[in-house]
C-alpha cells in the first residue's frame, strides 16, 4: 500500500463555556501520528504531540479498522451533531474512503436507542479502540520520567 492509500483522523469536540474544546488525532501511512487535545478549563493549554510509528504499528491499526467492519457502514441514520458536540471519523484504506459525523455518544444506551444501532455500535467500539491505541502510544513515547 502506498502512502496515499491509508489515512485515519478522529475528532471529538464542542464549543461551549470554555471555548473550543476538542480531542483530535490522525495517522498517515508514512507513520506520522499527530495528537491534539485542547481543554480551556482552568486555563489549560493546547497539548500537541507528534511522533512517527513503525510499519507494524500502522499494520495493526489497519487490522483494527478492517475487523471493525466500519468501511461498510453508513452514517445517514446516526444522530446529528448538537450542542453537546460532535465526533468525526475519516478513514482512507486502499480504494475505500469513509467520512462520518455524529453527535458525542455518552453511553451504549444512546447507541442502542438510535435508528442504526448496528452501524453506530461498530463506530462506538472502533472509536474506543482507536483512543486506547493512541493513548498507549503517547504513554510509551512521551514518558515524563523515563526509567533506565
Amino acid at each position: 500500500m502506498s502512502s496515499s492509500d491509508f489515512y485515519v483522523r478522529y475528532y471529538s469536540g464542542h464549543r461551549g463555556r470554555y471555548g473550543h474544546e476538542f480531542l483530535e488525532f490522525e495517522f498517515r501511512a508514512d507513520g506520522l501520528c499527530r495528537y491534539a487535545n485542547n481543554s480551556n478549563y482552568r486555563d489549560d493549554s493546547l497539548i500537541k504531540k507528534e511522533m512517527f510509528v513503525s510499519e507494524s504499528v500502522i499494520a495493526e491499526l489497519q487490522r483494527i479498522i478492517e475487523t471493525s467492519d466500519i468501511m461498510e457502514k453508513d452514517d445517514s441514520e446516526w444522530p446529528r451533531k448538537n450542542v453537546v458536540g460532535s465526533q468525526e471519523l475519516e478513514v482512507r484504506l486502499g480504494n475505500h474512503h469513509i467520512s462520518f459525523e455524529t453527535s458525542k455518544l455518552g453511553s451504549m444506551v444512546e447507541v442502542e436507542d438510535s435508528k442504526d444501532p448496528n452501524g453506530l455500535r461498530a463506530f462506538y467500539y472502533l472509536v474506543q479502540d482507536l483512543k486506547a491505541f493512541v493513548f498507549s502510544l503517547i504513554a510509551m513515547n512521551f514518558k515524563i520520567k523515563p526509567t533506565n
